[in-house]
């Protein structure tokens, strides 16, 4: 079973996803922040590959898409630094960016160096579902990595259903039409679009992800799904003065005081 199915069916509520760039703040501690998150709690890790022009991405992300590629960053880079992850992290992994530098670096490659290096997942949310069907799923499948989209309050019901026919491991739920990093949109609203997605008793588990960055917001997404995706909020935690273990094992006890 996929590390994502099963984590999904162990554990159904409070599931907390966090997001960092590879090669930030500085281009070898991917490996290292991954390893503390684990060992803090952090139940699944999406790591962003930096891409020049990441127009869904808020300033923050932006700026350590930047710094990540000054620094080097780049697929190839990456997947080296990951060729041992898997000796020490058990945790679900997901790689998660614009498909440019994937077609670049060759989509099979890609999906074939993945795999082998142990990731579940890959999230490009500018890879079209109708294309990712009709030439990529057959070879997602065949290196059983989950294809996980991205839904939006905006999303039309039958849009909706084809999507999760599609998808695998999880659904990326929107709570804004905006860039990361941005505010969710209210309880009420989050309550009426999780609502109306239940009703379609789709396949996929769901985490909330855009605007979530303490405690507060995270339980308050967590009523309505399986679970909250941290982006920004965690970048700005690297970036405090001090160890950077000791920021990312704060920041995880802020958000989610009980391990587990």
């Amino acid at each position: 079973m996929n590390r994502i199915d099963n984590l999904f069916s162990k554990k159904t509520r409070n599931i907390l996803s966090i997001y960092f760039t590879a090669g930030y703040p500085e281009l070898d501690t991917t490996v290292s922040i991954i390893a503390e998150l684990e060992k803090n709690g952090a139940d699944l890790v999406e790591i962003g590959f930096p891409f020049s022009d990441p127009l869904a991405d808020g300033p923050v992300i932006q700026r350590s898409s930047e710094i990540a590629l000054s620094n080097g960053m780049n697929l190839k880079m990456l997947f080296h630094q990951l060729k041992d992850i898997r000796k020490n992290v058990n945790i679900p992994l997901i790689l998660m960016g614009y498909f440019n530098p994937v077609i670049q670096f060759g989509v099979e490659d890609f999906c074939r160096q993945a795999s082998e290096v142990g990731i579940d997942g890959i999230i490009l949310p500018d890879l079209p579902i109708e294309i990712y069907r009709e030439n990529y799923k057959q070879m997602f499948e065949d290196y059983k990595l989950c294809f996980i989209p991205l839904i939006t309050p905006q999303t039309e019901i039958e849009r909706i259903k084809k999507i999760d026919e599609c998808a695998s491991g999880f659904l990326y739920i929107v709570s804004s039409s905006s860039t990361t990093g941005t505010k969710t949109i209210s309880g009420e609203k989050i309550q009426i679009f999780i609502e109306r997605l239940n009703d379609l008793s789709l396949r996929n588990p769901m985490l909330i992800g855009f605007g979530i960055k303490d405690k507060a917001s995270f339980q308050h997404v967590c009523k309505y799904a399986n679970g909250g995706i941290i982006g920004t909020a965690f970048i700005n935690a690297l970036e405090r003065e001090g160890m950077m273990s000791e920021n990312i094992k704060n920041f995880i006890k802020e958000i989610k005081p009980v391990i587990g």
